[in-house]
């Protein structure tokens, strides 16, 4: 058997007595496409900051590819492999949108403790930066500051940051969110030509596009797993009608 690229082993996260994820247990593949779906409110979130080291499980571990990173700290599980997007976006506002990506790029490297040399002189990081803003849509807005963009183009650079770095796992939240039909469409594509060397897990409403993306489904009520499984299964099963889709 495999080593699984995340493994959750009976997730428990409270806050004052409101249950958020209840004894959460799920495996995903290195290389699979999981879809987490659920009312507003449903632990989806929550359980992607567990994940992160954003915030501690009151019980239960998390593995990430064979190392238990229950009690790690989110740059060591950076560091590991994992990088994720954000409902609130995270972003610099005052900085270009090339440098946001540079400086995200900049996290990973032993080159961020050197405080002397220009990060222009780095030939290579910028091109990696300006690499991943075309993969977005956003090549020609690089020298733009941040706080210029519309919403949609800064949700489309914030996926930029976390692809940039060739994550191992890529948690994203969300990620179609606020965008316009066209800006959907350059997401959708830019996450459906992500290699099988990463593996994706995907928080998204937009059920079209998502399903589209998705081998697997997870649906979540009140931070406990319902069904869990193959796409078509868990679409064709009555408690996602109830719970989620409402036909």
């Amino acid at each position: 058997m495999t080593v699984p690229a995340l493994l959750i082993e009976n997730l428990h996260k409270s806050f004052r007595g409101l249950i958020a994820t209840n004894d959460v247990t799920m495996r995903i593949e290195p290389g699979e496409r999981r879809l987490l779906i659920g009312p507003n409110g449903a632990g989806k979130t929550t359980l992607f900051n567990q994940i992160s080291g954003d915030l501690l499980p009151g019980a239960g571990r998390i593995e990430l590819f064979g190392t238990d990173v229950t009690t790690l700290p989110p740059h060591r599980r950076a560091h590991m492999g994992l990088a994720r997007t954000y409902q609130i976006l995270t972003l610099f506002p005052r900085e270009t949108l090339l440098r946001n990506v540079e400086l995200a790029l900049l996290g990973l490297r032993p080159g961020r403790w050197n405080m002397v040399r220009p990060l222009a002189r780095d030939r290579a990081l910028v091109q990696e930066a300006a690499v991943a803003l075309t993969r977005v849509g956003l090549g020609g807005l690089a020298d733009r500051p941040v706080a210029a963009l519309s919403y949609g183009e800064k949700r489309r650079l914030e996926i930029a940051l976390a692809l940039a770095q060739n994550p191992r796992l890529l948690l994203l939240d969300e990620p179609l969110a606020g965008l316009s039909t066209e800006e959907r469409e350059t997401v959708r594509k830019v996450i459906a030509d992500i290699p099988r060397t990463t593996t994706v897990v995907l928080i998204e409403h937009d059920m079209d596009i998502a399903l589209d993306l998705a081998d697997t489904v997870t649906l979540l009520q009140f931070g406990i797993v319902i069904v869990d499984g193959t796409r078509d299964s868990v679409i064709a099963d009555p408690r996602t009608r109830e719970v989620y889709l409402g036909h």
